[in-house]
């Protein structure tokens, strides 16, 4: 039962972590977009709810595809393709669940959501592996730890 618990506040953990860099990606945007801001629309949180989405599948997806191997083992090439492919889900969702209006250019904007979902995650889990590197350095030099201790799948 705990290391169920692990693995969920892990996958809990790495989406509040995925949430505020594309909160502020989305801001950025909305300031691009609409800088009078004319438009009703809380931008942190057009980032946010699929940033966590995207964190919390990339790291179940993560645990289980290379539940066997070690951080230190893992390219950031290989990270940065797991997230791809979560980013990759989580933009064909609201094309898979809405239904298009008439006047809406459905390719284009299919186009600019998967896209950018599909590279936000890829850089994110760049990013997500650069830090959990740079903890595990640290704990190594705290604890004495040998290099390649931690498990993905082990929810550390």
């Amino acid at each position: 039962m705990k290391k169920w618990l692990r693995r969920i506040r892990a996958a809990v953990t790495m989406g509040l972590l995925w949430a505020v860099p594309w909160a502020v990606v989305a801001v950025l945007l909305g300031m691009v977009i609409d800088p009078d801001g004319s438009m009703d629309e809380m931008w942190w949180v057009i980032g946010a709810y699929p940033g966590f989405l995207g964190g919390v599948l990339f790291s179940i997806v993560l645990s289980i595809a290379e539940r066997r191997r070690n951080v230190s083992d893992l390219s950031v090439r290989r990270f940065g393709a797991w997230g791809a492919a979560a980013g990759l889900v989580i933009g064909v969702i609201p094309f898979l669940l809405g239904t298009p209006s008439a006047d809406t250019d459905v390719v284009r904007l299919a186009t600019a959501v998967i896209g950018s979902f599909t590279l936000m995650s890829a850089a994110s889990a760049a990013g997500s592996l650069a830090l959990a590197r740079r903890g595990q350095g640290r704990e190594r030099l705290d604890a004495g730890v040998e290099a390649g201790d931690a498990r993905l799948g082990d929810g550390e």
